[in-house]
């Protein structure tokens, strides 16, 4: 093999190597269904995002089942025509009382979207939105939504630390939050769920590009270095 040859291997080689390990992390960073809030204040009123990025292994999706914490008692879902919608109720262990002084004995114990017509195809993204007063709590407890994704052919269960959550903060509201606790609808500070995980994505996709980059330094050097008679 020519000293040419060899060059442009290693460089070909080293780019994808650097292509690999940047692209990678593009992937991971939407694998999961997540969530974010206009509002992440303890107690605070909020919408919840929750965003569909893929289906089951290439079959779309059908239906999503979303879990509500037993500390939140009433939900309103945002309508969205892509999706039928359903309040599943369950029963409350005593009554409580609403704000306006009314005897409640039920709450929203799960919300279920049904996809309208053939589902959310693989490779599309959705979103839905649920409205509700956040659970008091300390700031850093972790509010999760585990979320039952049922689709064509197979289902994905999102529960535990692969469940939408948001993380509860102090009481500064976010530039999204309108007056008096209720929360704004379009924050572009409300992306908890997704935020962290971008970041990462691009700290190591741009780990991955320098790495390919010092690769093709390094082959180039490696063949400046060979004496001219050298055999390849």
């Amino acid at each position: 093999m020519s000293k040419t040859h060899t060059r442009a291997a290693a460089i070909a080689t080293a780019l994808g190597a650097g292509a690999l390990l940047a692209l990678t992390p593009a992937v991971a960073a939407h694998a999961h269904v997540t969530a974010s809030a206009t509002s992440t204040v303890a107690g605070a009123h909020s919408v919840i995002t929750f965003s569909v990025p893929h289906g089951c292994d290439g079959s779309p999706t059908l239906v999503l089942e979303i879990e509500i914490p037993e500390q939140i008692i009433s939900v309103t879902p945002t309508v969205n025509p892509n999706w039928t919608i359903t309040k599943n109720m369950v029963p409350l262990d005593a009554p409580q009382q609403d704000s306006h002084g009314a005897d409640i004995t039920e709450r929203v114990g799960s919300v279920t979207y049904t996809a309208v017509g053939d589902g959310l195809p693989e490779g599309y993204r959705d979103t839905v939105s649920l409205s509700l007063q956040l659970p008091q709590g300390e700031p850093g407890d972790r509010v999760e939504f585990p979320t039952l994704q049922s689709c064509l052919e197979g289902s994905v269960e999102w529960v535990g630390d692969e469940a939408p959550a948001i993380t509860l903060s102090d009481d500064a509201p976010l530039s999204g939050q309108a007056p008096g606790g209720e929360a704004g609808d379009d924050d572009p500070q409300a992306r908890e769920g997704e935020g962290d995980t971008d970041v990462l994505a691009r700290v190591i996709g741009i780990a991955g590009l320098a790495f390919g980059a010092v690769g093709v330094v390094l082959a180039i050097a490696a063949g400046r270095s060979r004496p001219e008679g050298a055999k390849s």
